[in-house]
Formats: C-alpha cells, sequence, structure tokens
C-alpha cells in the first residue's frame, strides 16, 4: 500500500451531505501506513455528526475493495464544526453556531425540545450552551434541576465589568432569567425591558468557546425576537410544532416571520412534537391523538427540511419536572428519537454553513433523513 493508491481510494468515498468526496473537501488527515495496516483522520464538520458510521464503512470498502483486500482499517474522527459567520465578533465572538428555536404558539413543548436537543449535541462531543430567552416563562431551571442556584461573576478586571459566568449541568451551559430572579415573583416588564433583557444575556454572559449556542425562544412573534434577531447573528431557526392544525397555522406565522426579506434568517428545519402517545404498559402502541404527519407535510409544503418526529411520552415529562431531561436518563428509545432529531439539525446547519461560505451548488437541503438512509 501506498499514501497515493490510499488518497485514490478514498476520493470515491462521498460525503452525503455536500455532494463531494472527502478528498476534495480537504477531510483526510494525517495518513499512516504500516505492511498492511493503514490508519487515517476524518475530519467531520460537526461533532454530532449522525452519518459516521457511514463515512467510516465506505472508508474501509473503499480501501480493502481499492488497495489491498488483507488491509486493517483504523479510521479516527476528529470534528471541525463550521461556521458561516462573516460578521466582526463583536457579539459571542467565539461561538460558531447561533441556533433559535421558535415555535407559533405555546404548549407544542419547544423548551423540552430546545433542552434536550442541546444535550443530544453534546452527547456527539461538541461544546453546546443554551440560552432560555423566554423572560416570561422560564423552565430551564426546573428542567435541569438548577432552581434557586445563583450563577457567579466574573472579575472585572481593568474595565471594572464583570461577566455573568453560565451555569454548567449535564455537560452544558446554562442561562436563564430565573437564575437571575426569584421564581415565586412575575417578572411583569414591558417589551422594551424584556428585550434589554436579552442584550445582556448576549453582551454580558460569559459563553466563552462553543460550538453551538441553542436559544429557547418564546412563543410567538413578538419584541423579543425581533431584538435578538437584530442584535445576534443567528446561523438559523429550529420550527417546533405538533401535528394540529391549530399548532401549523401558528407555525405558519413563525416561518413567514424568519423568511421574510428584511430579516433574512435560515430556517434549519421543522420538527414535530408529540407526534404519538406511547404509554409505558405497551411501548410498541402508537396512537395519533393530535392527527398524524401534520408538521411532516407542512415542512414539504414551505420546501424546508424535516427533522424528525417525537413521541409524546410520560417519561419526558417526567423527567424535565424532576430536572432530569430526557436525554440524561436510560430511555433508550426515546433518546433515539431526539438524538435522530438532533443529527438531523446538525446536518442541516452544516449544509447551511456550506452554501454560505462558498455559495457551492453541490451543498443540498433536500437530504433524506435519517431512517431512510440506513
Amino acid at each position: 500500500m501506498t499514501l497515493e493508491k490510499v488518497i485514490e481510494a478514498l476520493g470515491n468515498v462521498q460525503e452525503p451531505d455536500l455532494g463531494k468526496d472527502i478528498v476534495t473537501l480537504n477531510m483526510v488527515k494525517d495518513v499512516q501506513i504500516d505492511g498492511n495496516y493503514v490508519a487515517f483522520t476524518v475530519v467531520l464538520t460537526t461533532p454530532a455528526c449522525p452519518m459516521k458510521d457511514h463515512i467510516k464503512n465506505a472508508c474501509i470498502n473503499a480501501i480493502k475493495l481499492l488497495v489491498n483486500k488483507e488491509a486493517t482499517v483504523n479510521v479516527r474522527f476528529t470534528a471541525n464544526t463550521t461556521t458561516q459567520r462573516k460578521d466582526a465578533r463583536e457579539v459571542l465572538p467565539k461561538v460558531k453556531n447561533i441556533i433559535a428555536v421558535v415555535s407559533g404558539k405555546g404548549g407544542v413543548g419547544k423548551s423540552t425540545v430546545a433542552a434536550n436537543f442541546a444535550l443530544a449535541l453534546a452527547r456527539g462531543g461538541a461544546s453546546v450552551g443554551l440560552m432560555d430567552a423566554d423572560i416570561y416563562g422560564p423552565s430551564v431551571p426546573i428542567m435541569f434541576g438548577v432552581r434557586g442556584q445563583r450563577p457567579m461573576m466574573t472579575d472585572g478586571g481593568q474595565n471594572g465589568k464583570g461577566l455573568i459566568v453560565p451555569l454548567e449541568k449535564y455537560g452544558i451551559k446554562l442561562m436563564s432569567i430565573g437564575l437571575l430572579v426569584d421564581e415565586k415573583n412575575a417578572v411583569v416588564w414591558r417589551g422594551p425591558m424584556a428585550s434589554s433583557a436579552i442584550r445582556q444575556f448576549v453582551t454580558d454572559v460569559l459563553w466563552d468557546q462553543l460550538d453551538y449556542l441553542v436559544i429557547d425562544m418564546p412563543p410567538g412573534t413578538g419584541d423579543i425576537h425581533l431584538t435578538l434577531l437584530q442584535t445576534v447573528p443567528v446561523t438559523g431557526v429550529i420550527v417546533v410544532t405538533t401535528p394540529q392544525d391549530v399548532a401549523l397555522a401558528d407555525a405558519k406565522k413563525g416561518i413567514a416571520m424568519f423568511g421574510q426579506a428584511q430579516l433574512k434568517v435560515p430556517i434549519v428545519g421543522m420538527v414535530e412534537n408529540m407526534s404519538w402517545f406511547t404509554p409505558a404498559e405497551l411501548p410498541d402502541n402508537k396512537y395519533y391523538i393530535f392527527g398524524k404527519e401534520g408538521g411532516k407535510r407542512l415542512a414539504e409544503e414551505y420546501d424546508i427540511p424535516f427533522l424528525g418526529q417525537l413521541p409524546l411520552v410520560q417519561s419526558i415529562r417526567e423527567g424535565g419536572d424532576k430536572g432530569v431531561p430526557i436525554m440524561a436518563t436510560d430511555d433508550a428509545i426515546t433518546k433515539k428519537a431526539f438524538l435522530d432529531f438532533a443529527g438531523n439539525a446538525a446536518r442541516s446547519i452544516a449544509m447551511l454553513n456550506a452554501q454560505a461560505a462558498g455559495g457551492d451548488p453541490s451543498a443540498r437541503t433536500d437530504f433524506k433523513p435519517l431512517a431512510e438512509m440506513r
């Protein structure tokens, strides 16, 4: 085996989303050859890449079929999370991707989706933060079991201005208005004051180096949404809906808001929550109590990626109430739904970044869900 033959063989391995081979995309590093043994590193576009096994098997097959059928192939992985940021980095300078999780109305499980989405990304090896931007109804302190805890401040140094240090739980950084005010007191603020608090969460919090900052937005479309989008270089938004028509009608408003020319915020995709109900005693049964595949049809109507379906099960609600999100439990079946959703979202973000970086015509947004690729 020679370096040239190995590289030539790996030139036949396609990156499933970007439409080019991994050699052309400069994803192959550190090739080592010793007799029948070959090792190399593949640099992924995100630590949360769900296609890791697919790429690994394709690399092994390429070496064995085109170079040496007796080869022992060691495929290592690392990640260099991509970003489309071209701003001056005055805001959140060390954050690569800022993802807003939105919904047209309340009650669709947006905060549950945002929390477990952040945890699923972190499980893949990404550095992740979660900002609770729902000023009037913060959920993060309860969902992560940090009620009553208060964040620390950094030393102001020469300029005398300290920064708020986010709490850390389950491997991600957390910030919420619920960590700064007594939960027994209602936050009765006019729009400008709430918008000012959001600006502080962006400028006065030490988020540091992050691959993804997930922002749990308030429901609907209003002041806080406009403030955030005008203050922060948002990579894209994820729209959460449920299958019934009432939720879908409001989801359309969210899509319309972010699709307006003056906002110019890409839509990462849509996820359908509470897609079916599965009782604990009948784990194989699915009851479509809110309708069936309404979110999928809406995504097709607006030609945006459909990121997956999440079930309505008792353990998700219990985990949120106990401060242990489902991604931090041993519920393998439910966790898989969130992992698949997060994987699809990470792929969509990477493709948006590829398109923004060079207008690459080979970057696709019409990818197939993981279930279809298996």
